[in-house]
């Protein structure tokens, strides 16, 4: 009897630490919901450095995120940017933004996401393209940290780290 007892006790310790470990896992729709803030800076190898605080706010329909950004930065200019992002499965969501070119994959294993994207920094005039690779983990704290590599032509240009928290 004390080893059946014992036998579930550990099976129902095992099924809670699962569902815990799961239940901490990443989900865009969970994260961002509602308000959320950031910091972050960017900078590239021609030496400019730009420092940027942003405004989340997320809603949730059950099937897409929509996420307005509002960033004001450093020396002033505030920008606003908004990415869709479509739940096609889990841990999983395609994402468009106004100035990404096309769309971008989201998979999402466990505390990380991971991404990447064209973005357009230039102007109709004078295109240019960047390809963007974020990396998302979400950390004990709570605190999101996006790390991305920025490149041209293959080759890295610049680098951004973004720190979310709700």
């Amino acid at each position: 009897m004390n080893r059946a007892l014992f036998s579930m006790t550990m099976g129902l310790t095992m099924l809670a630490m699962t569902h815990t470990a799961h239940a901490a896992d990443l989900a865009l729709e969970r994260y961002f919901s509602g308000k959320t803030q950031a910091t972050g800076s960017f900078s590239a190898i021609n030496g400019v450095r730009r420092e940027f605080t942003v405004a989340l706010t997320g809603r949730w329909n059950g099937k897409v995120l929509t996420l307005r950004e509002d960033f004001h930065y450093s020396d002033g200019e505030r920008d606003t940017k908004t990415w869709r992002f479509t739940k096609t499965g889990k841990g999983r969501y395609t994402g468009t933004r106004e100035d990404v070119v096309g769309s971008t994959n989201v998979v999402i294993e466990g505390k990380v996401a991971r991404f990447n994207y064209v973005v357009d920094l230039g102007t109709p005039a004078k295109p240019n393209r960047v390809h963007f690779y974020d990396r998302m983990e979400l950390q004990a704290d709570g605190s999101l940290v996006n790390t991305a590599l920025v490149t041209k032509f293959l080759f890295p240009v610049a680098r951004s780290k973004v720190v979310f928290s709700r």
